[in-house]
């Protein structure tokens, strides 16, 4: 089998680089690095530790109107936007992976996990298996046999049988089993009082939403507690959950920029070196330590 392609889902860990680390750290203009600072220690461990051959970073280009608030307007609606000085720390996290030759992709109408899912998609189909580098539980279902869902802060590396364990269903279940629980984080209708264990239970009986609510009466037969009230419930709110799979589904056929090289470098030493400058930070290359 062919070495592994490694598709980062970047936002999350610039986000927890900005939690982590003080706004105190910043360049000689007084504006905050601690996002810059946090993001390129990881990639830096990341390209020395797992040395990878093929790896691609995918960033959310804005919460602005993309296809899924076209079906659900509410879609993360709830989020208050960026603040600029995490944004401009965004804006520089992208240029320095650019500027050290490691891929960057973003699209106006589809999110990080669409890029990511249409990469795996491809890269399978070139025979890579593929490592999400994630803490996001929606990636799970991506995830075929080959491939890990890898959340680096706990080195947790799952495949389809850990995901199973972890979620109490199979990885291609994954988007069924969040429009019937539904997902705060992301502000996506499910059924109410149906939380994951709930809908794994459901899926382990009928296998997929689809047989689920093609035979919503099966349910008050089911061995699960309160069951003829889930039957109901269910009854009540399946348009609800069909809305929602029309969310939590990761589109696999984004459209990717030809020549698309998933190859590290070559880097652009001048723009690095200039970057780091401008940051106040040690010019080194992500293989190497990156400090104050």
């Amino acid at each position: 089998m062919n070495t592994p392609t490694y598709l980062i889902d970047t936002s999350i860990f610039i986000f927890r680089a900005w939690f982590a680390l003080p706004d105190t750290l910043t360049c000689p203009r007084g504006q905050p690095v601690n996002a810059v600072v946090g993001f390129m220690n990881f990639v830096r461990n990341l390209m020395r530790e797992e040395h990878p051959e093929r790896i691609a970073f995918a960033f959310d280009e804005s919460l602005g109107r993309h296809y899924r608030q076209a079906i659900y307007p509410l879609y993360k609606a709830h989020r208050p936007p960026a603040p600029e000085a995490l944004k401009r720390q965004f804006r520089l996290c992208r240029e320095l992976l650019d500027a050290h030759g490691l891929t960057t992709l973003s699209s106006r109408e589809y999110e990080a996990d669409d890029l990511i899912g249409t990469l795996a998609t491809r890269e399978r189909r070139a025979g890579h298996p593929v490592i999400l580098a994630t803490g996001d539980k929606d990636l799970t279902q991506l995830v075929t046999d080959g491939d890990l869902w890898w959340e680096p802060r706990q080195n947790r590396r799952l495949d389809p049988g850990g995901i199973r364990k972890m979620l109490g269903v199979r990885p291609d279940q994954v988007a069924d089993q969040l429009a019937l629980a539904g997902d705060k984080v992301d502000n996506i209708p499910g059924i109410p009082g149906v939380g994951m264990t709930t809908a794994a239970r459901l899926l382990r009986r009928t296998d997929t939403l689809e047989a689920l609510l093609a035979d919503i009466p099966a349910v008050a037969h089911m061995p699960i507690r309160g069951a003829r009230r889930l039957m109901g419930l269910i009854e009540a709110h399946q348009d609800t959950v069909r809305l929602a799979r029309r969310l939590t589904g990761i589109h696999c056929q984004v459209p990717l920029p030809e020549g698309l090289d998933l190859r590290p470098g070559p880097d652009d030493e001048t723009r690095w070196r200039a970057l780091y400058a401008e940051l106040g930070l040690d010019g080194t290359p992500v293989t190497q330590a990156l400090s104050l």
